[in-house]
């Protein structure tokens, strides 16, 4: 029995409709394939040296080598502060007449200190036909040894330029 006139005119719509939305479907699809491969040439490097994913690995491994560098000088920097505690680096002078009948201030006491107050005190007493020069160890700003009022006050100096 074949379909009345109706039957067939409504299948032939439906198969039109179908094969139009097919159509679309297929123009769309073609549309999108189109721009993932434009975005895969240019990932791909679209004809230069280097590709996207090589140029990006690349990169990740000199960060990575940078990285290590910068742990490297770190460590030295953290070497190098450590040494630089011990360096007698906190230096003051005071200069001062060592007698009434002397002009000048040609006597002089010099503290060198390390950050932790270690190091020596130098004093040069002068006066008219001699120069006197003692030393003096320092072990955390103080001294076994009597100090005269010009070498602390050079202490004093010296341990503050550590702390300021």
């Amino acid at each position: 029995m074949l379909p009345d006139r109706e039957t067939a005119d409504l299948v032939a719509v439906a198969a039109a409709s179908v094969a139009g939305l097919a159509l679309v479907l297929a123009v769309l699809a073609q549309v999108r394939l189109s721009r993932l491969r434009r975005s895969f040439t240019l990932l791909q490097g679209g004809g230069s040296e280097d590709s996207f994913v090589t140029a990006v690995n690349r990169h990740v491994t000199e960060v990575a080598a940078l990285r290590d560098t910068v742990a490297t000088q770190q460590q030295t920097l953290r070497d190098l502060r450590s040494d630089l505690t011990d360096a007698l680096r906190h230096v003051a002078v005071v200069r001062y007449d060592a007698f009434p009948d002397m002009g000048g201030r040609l006597s002089f006491t010099v503290a060198l200190l390390d950050d932790a107050g270690d190091g020596l005190v130098l004093t040069s007493i002068n006066g008219r036909t001699e120069t006197r020069t003692y030393a003096k160890g320092v072990k955390g700003g103080r001294s076994e040894h009597s100090l005269s009022p010009e070498e602390t006050q050079a202490i004093d100096y010296a341990t503050r330029s550590s702390r300021g």
